[in-house]
């Protein structure tokens, strides 16, 4: 009778290389920005005021659902990234402290989720959410298509 005997050997810690490229769309860059920047105490909105007067309207008449990337831009060159906010801070938050944890957040998030080098975050204070203001509703998550 003979035996056979199966050599096992160790997995490769590195996959073996697969060809093609991976591209991230700059919206996609912008919404994880805007959800960053959102998880920052203090900050009421996102946009200048054109951009949050437009959504009130469609809003009110009810015309789509809230844009989850207003007021961010991303520009990704070279898997690198830059981004640009437009925030709302709310009333009795220091203005300069909570953009700088947007830098911040944002900067990480991104980093993380995508993979990519942030090479700066630009944060504009547009305008303070007083108190008794009304809230804007959170942008809708887009739906998964049925199958």
């Amino acid at each position: 009778m003979s035996e056979v005997v199966a050599e096992q050997t160790e997995p490769t810690s590195a996959p073996a290389a697969v060809k093609g490229r991976i591209k991230v769309a700059d919206e996609v860059v912008e919404k994880v920005a805007a959800l960053a920047a959102l998880e920052v105490a203090g900050v009421a909105d996102m946009g200048g005021d054109l951009a949050r007067a437009f959504e009130s309207v469609r809003d009110r008449i009810g015309i789509g659902s809230r844009r989850g990337t207003q007021g961010v831009s991303a520009e990704i060159q070279d898997r690198q990234v830059a981004v640009n906010l437009v925030i709302v801070v709310e009333y009795g938050h220091v203005v300069m402290e909570v953009a700088a944890e947007v830098k911040t957040n944002v900067a990480r998030t991104v980093g993380r989720m995508l993979g990519m080098r942030v090479t700066e975050v630009n944060v504009t204070v547009d305008d303070v959410r007083l108190p008794g203001e009304p809230r804007p509703t959170p942008p809708d998550p887009d739906p998964l298509p049925e199958l």
